[in-house]
């Protein structure tokens, strides 16, 4: 071969890899991007202690070594276990977009007796100091590691605020001063006050959220403080925060300091807040505006960290809110709407209820919800948690079906640790909420066959659902009720989102009309069954071993 030959033959290469990479990056930027949509988001709960062992070394602080009643104590779930299973993709294969999990703060270091043996604080939820990490769960640095990692896999973190109490008094862990808590009456949920201005249960300080007097911290604290080194800049921080807000110094601003402070540390995208109801409606809306604040000032510190435009989300828990009660909880004398007191979302204690009926009856009741009174705003449904004592599943004979209601559902869903794995909600041996709370079930979804099966049900709705808005966000139209199908729509400026999904279908062969979603001649894939088809005179003919199709343009 001449050399002219040869410099035509790499000319010619030359042109063609050129043409090849152009037409790449073309494609690429015509590949539609789906933007992240809270009211679609899945969110991952899980007990911090009882998911994965990231770090033995931290599993005991503070001598917490005495027996406790059965799943009572630490079992060793740590920030870094959750930051594995990020690494390792566990959450992108089930399309999880935000992860919640219980709160991390110091906890009350001994255990006390609740009538079912003794137990340590492993929930989260018994805080003795919210300005400093459990080292049970973790270190800041591990925290702050935790958030740039699921960061860079898309997944937003969410934590869980305690606002309402202390931790309780043992005999190492004195009561915090009569200003700051109340000890008496027990809540009897005859009205607001009785329900607000009252303590959950015996021994467990209620925060006077309501006081208008300014206080001094509790002496306890300003001497752990001093003994850590760090009283001389957490008393900065407070002066300065309560100089630039103007708060009175009442011990619920110096909480919510104390809880933003993580936004504006570390990025922290949302929080889940906890007993709600039992707290006036007032101080979630000034949490709100410093949630706000806090994540503004960490956007503008971080300016090449920023996700997207989203702003803070927050979620309420208040304790047996129903979707269908729409914008206000009733407190038999008065009603609160607390979408309209710093809350995104409240959680759906309904929707386990709704799950009991047919597809078409959650689906056309939701959508029609969500699109008319609580438009803007969203629900977070749930069909299993750490504290409900009746799942809808809690033998786990229907977790097909739980996966398919609830991935499948307008609104937010909750995915509680385990779901996706059939992790048993009934342990021998404990009482009360302990059963709900076992260690995750790693080992059956490595060797079980059942486990596996049902996880990967979750894994394709899941993805399903992350990579189309329209499911969560979006409307619902029945097609046909036999076979049953059914279209979500969603459109937000230039983006718009469409989708066709059909349940209980037969197995084999399918011919399905799909015009009222699909033009002729487009190609659309099955995310379920992977398979891919083209529409033609309004129809799609696909064989596939399984009862659903989700179908997606391709």
């Amino acid at each position: 071969m001449t050399k002219y030959s040869n410099a035509l033959l790499l000319l010619t290469l030359t042109i063609l890899v050129g043409c090849t990479t152009t037409q790449s990056v073309s494609e690429k930027k015509t590949k539609k991007k789906v933007p992240f949509v809270w009211e679609a988001a899945s969110v991952y709960f899980l007990m911090t202690d009882r998911f994965y062992n990231g770090d033995k070394s931290n599993d005991t602080n503070f001598n917490r070594t005495k027996t406790t009643g059965k799943l009572r104590g630490f079992e060793g779930g740590d920030i870094k276990g959750i930051t594995k299973k990020i690494d390792e993709g566990y959450f992108d294969k089930l399309g999880i977009n935000a992860i919640w999990f219980t709160p991390i703060v110091e906890q009350i270091h001994d255990a006390v007796d609740e009538g079912t043996g003794l137990s340590y604080p492993f929930h989260g939820y018994w805080a003795k100091d919210w300005t400093a990490l459990d080292p049970n769960f973790g270190t800041k640095a591990d925290l702050a590691n935790l958030v740039k990692k699921a960061h860079a896999h898309g997944i937003r973190i969410v934590l869980d605020g305690v606002i309402n109490h202390t931790g309780p008094v043992t005999e190492t862990d004195v009561a915090w001063p009569n200003y700051w808590v109340r000890t008496s009456p027990v809540c009897d949920y005859k009205n607001y006050q009785n329900t607000t201005e009252c303590t959950l249960v015996a021994n467990l300080p209620d925060i006077r959220t309501e006081s208008t007097q300014n206080v001094d911290l509790p002496p306890f604290l300003i001497e752990k403080w001093k003994k850590e080194g760090r009283y001389e800049i957490e008393m900065e921080e407070l002066d300065a925060f309560f100089k630039r807000t103007g708060y009175p110094k009442t011990p619920r601003y110096y909480i919510i300091k104390w809880l933003t402070d993580y936004i504006a540390d570390y990025g922290i995208d949302g929080y889940r807040a906890d007993t709600v109801k039992h707290t006036e409606a007032s101080v979630w809306a000034d949490f709100k505006t410093q949630s706000e604040y806090a994540f503004a000032t960490w956007k503008k510190n971080n300016p090449t960290k920023v996700l997207d435009n989203n702003s803070f989300y927050s979620i309420a828990e208040v304790y047996n809110y129903n979707i269908s009660a729409g914008t206000t909880f009733d407190f038999g004398d008065k009603k609160v709407n607390y979408y309209e007191n710093g809350f995104n979302s409240m959680i759906n204690f309904e929707f386990k209820y709704d799950a009991q009926k047919d597809y078409e009856f959650i689906f056309s009741k939701y959508s029609a919800i969500l699109n008319g009174e609580l438009k803007g705003n969203s629900v977070l449904n749930y069909l299993s948690s750490h504290d409900d004592g009746g799942p809808f599943d809690a033998k786990r004979t229907r977790t097909i079906e739980a996966g398919t209601k609830l991935l499948l559902s307008p609104g937010t869903a909750q995915v509680f640790y385990g779901d996706e794995s059939a992790r048993s909600l009934v342990i021998e041996g404990t009482q009360g909420d302990a059963t709900l709370r076992s260690f995750m079930n790693w080992n059956a979804i490595k060797n079980n066959p059942a486990t596996k099966k049902t996880l990967a049900h979750w894994r394709k709705l899941g993805k399903f659902r992350k990579n189309h808005p329209a499911i969560g966000a979006g409307v619902h139209q029945e097609i046909s009720a036999q076979p049953y199908t059914f279209s979500r729509t969603y459109s937000k400026g230039a983006y718009k989102d469409r989708v066709f999904i059909g349940l209980d279908l037969p197995i084999g062969r399918k011919v399905m009309d799909v015009s009222a979603v699909f033009a002729d001649g487009t190609r659309v894939r099955d995310a379920y069954s992977g398979k891919i088809v083209e529409v033609s005179k309004g129809r799609i003919k696909i064989k596939t071993d399984f009862d659903i199709v989700l179908l997606e343009k391709r």
